[in-house]
């Protein structure tokens, strides 16, 4: 079983792609407007004689997408961006109510759905996914993806017209795989910062480890809890066999022991792993598929999925 409890603030500073895992942004949501009068002219600038792009109706909801300039409201209805009168616009901060349909824009790279704006990550959504919007947050999306609710950064999600469910699905199952590589390699990149690091029994991070403490200190980074020992965290996740190995998952051994694990690590690819030794005294990489390890290898779990 896995919780995801809120992120504390990190005393290190890793890459950005573990809060986004992007780069090319749309604009941001400012908040929800609600139509009050019988129907409300979407036009092309904030101007009266401007171009009308199009009268949306009595109690239908724009998204704002800036705060108010000399009268107008830039906003955005559908698939259409333009201005409209504010005088005629009741605006709010967040709201629940349906907003249409937005694509992940992430230029190739995953967005986190999170437990609530700036909470936890749930899932890795892929880029170029449709979603439907269900509400707005200051400046986050409620969404729904792969079964779980929850909140993506507006700044990269850009409005679309309406597209069937399906074609969301497809998209969602096409890339589940890499989604699943992209937090492991995540993962590993932030565990390979503790190395040399030194191996302490009973340590729990972040200066000083034991192995167990390692694997649990790492994973807790990204939000997945673990159990406190290598045998006990044999429990967490879901079993993962050798030939089917990807960076992130836990590898477990045992040495003279009745317990079911004795040691813990991080698979970081390449036939190796990443782990704090309690020969080595330190956070070291280690190899799996050959040596002392091989030999005493029984089995491995996926967290991150």
């Amino acid at each position: 079983m896995q919780i995801r409890p809120v992120l504390p603030k990190r005393a290190l500073t890793f890459t950005a792609a573990l809060l986004l895992c992007g780069v090319s942004a749309a604009a941001a949501s400012f908040g929800v407007g609600t139509v009050t009068a019988s129907s409300l002219r979407l036009r092309a600038e904030a101007s009266t004689s401007s171009k009308i792009l199009l009268s949306v109706p009595k109690n239908a909801s724009v998204v704002v997408l800036d705060d108010e300039t000399s009268g107008w409201y830039h906003v955005s209805y559908g698939s259409s961006t333009g201005y409209m009168y504010a005088d005629y616009l009741s605006v709010a901060t967040a709201a629940e109510t349906e907003l249409g349909y937005g694509r992940v824009n992430t230029s190739g790279s995953v967005l986190r759905l999170r437990s609530a704006p700036g909470g936890t990550i749930l899932a890795n959504i892929p880029h170029n996914t449709t979603l439907k919007l269900e509400g707005l947050s200051d400046g986050w999306y409620k969404v729904t993806y792969g079964g779980k609710t929850g909140y993506v950064s507006s700044d990269y999600i850009v409005l679309t017209d309406a597209v069937s469910a399906s074609t969301s699905e497809e998209a969602e199952v096409a890339s589940a795989a890499a989604s699943i590589s992209t937090i492991g390699s995540d993962i590993v990149a932030y565990a390979k910062n503790f190395l040399g690091c030194k191996y302490v029994y009973g340590a729990n991070g972040p200066s000083t480890f034991d192995c167990s403490g390692f694997t649990k200190y790492i994973m807790a980074h990204f939000g997945y809890t673990l159990n406190r020992t290598a045998s006990a965290q044999l429990s967490n996740g879901s079993s993962v066999s050798y030939s089917n190995l990807q960076p992130g998952d836990l590898v477990f051994f045992k040495n003279n022991t009745s317990k079911a694990a004795s040691h813990v690590g991080i698979y970081i690819g390449s036939g190796k792993f990443i782990h704090a030794s309690s020969t080595g005294r330190t956070v070291m990489i280690s190899s799996l598929s050959s040596g002392w390890y091989k030999g005493i290898y029984v089995g491995a779990r996926r967290i991150a999925q």
